[in-house]
């Protein structure tokens, strides 16, 4: 699921940590994977390093470092639970929002202001649980960017993101012995994924393609909210 989250279907990814725990807790899920996304990620910049948004990424990347902060200092009193349910409402209100606003205030062009406020809760809910992709997606998806470089800016933020996670997880103690020794095995599983979701960009047609992206988000902030609420 990692691996083709970073070959450009990022909602693939969201899945992660919720089916790892089903069999340990979120927390070690969590750490377990972030070696994993990082491993992946150098394969999914070689696939997209031509196809991204300067602007996008100027906007969003030292953004989501800020909210990577943000999210290190509240670490000791804010919930697994409580960053669920929000990250679950955003998602369901992006796709309510999608699907039932007039098609003539569809397109909306990257802005500061805007990239700046859900750069930040992308850093903040992707250090928490990995879960940065629907905020990520309220401020990128209405832009209606070409497929490849959509894959490739999300690829390359999220790149930047979890690599700067790397300090605060250390630092919180959950990049330990045990969950990289079983990170370690799964890398080449994960890196396998990268080039297949790679390879499912460029089949599906780009409308479809966005329509998949809208109702996999759906599904997954379904399955945050019943989570959170639980």
């Amino acid at each position: 699921m990692v691996g083709a989250s970073k070959g450009g279907l990022p909602m693939v990814g969201l899945l992660g940590v919720p089916v790892l725990a089903l069999a340990i807790s979120p927390v070690q899920a969590a750490g377990l994977l972030l070696p994993i996304y990082v491993v992946s990620d150098i394969f999914g910049l070689y696939v997209y390093r031509r196809h991204f948004d300067r602007r996008n990424l100027a906007i969003l990347v030292p953004s989501a470092i800020l909210g990577i902060m943000i999210g290190w200092a509240t670490a000791s009193f804010v919930t697994d639970k409580a960053v669920t349910l929000m990250v679950g409402l955003i998602g369901l209100a992006f796709c309510l929002d999608r699907w039932f606003r007039p098609a003539a205030q569809e397109k909306k062009p990257a802005d500061v202001p805007r990239g700046v406020f859900w750069g930040a809760l992308t850093g903040f809910t992707s250090f928490v649980s990995h879960a940065g992709a629907p905020p990520y997606q309220w401020y990128v998806l209405p832009q209606r960017l070409d497929k490849l470089v959509y894959a490739g800016t999300s690829t390359i933020a999220f790149a930047v993101i979890n690599a700067v996670k790397l300090i605060p997880y250390w630092a919180l103690g959950q990049l330990n012995p045990d969950n990289l020794a079983t990170s370690v095995t799964l890398f080449p599983v994960a890196i396998a994924a990268t080039f297949v979701g790679a390879r499912l960009v460029r089949m599906i047609p780009e409308g479809p393609f966005y329509r998949l992206i809208e109702i996999g988000l759906l599904l997954v902030s379904l399955k945050l909210l019943w989570d959170g609420l639980k």
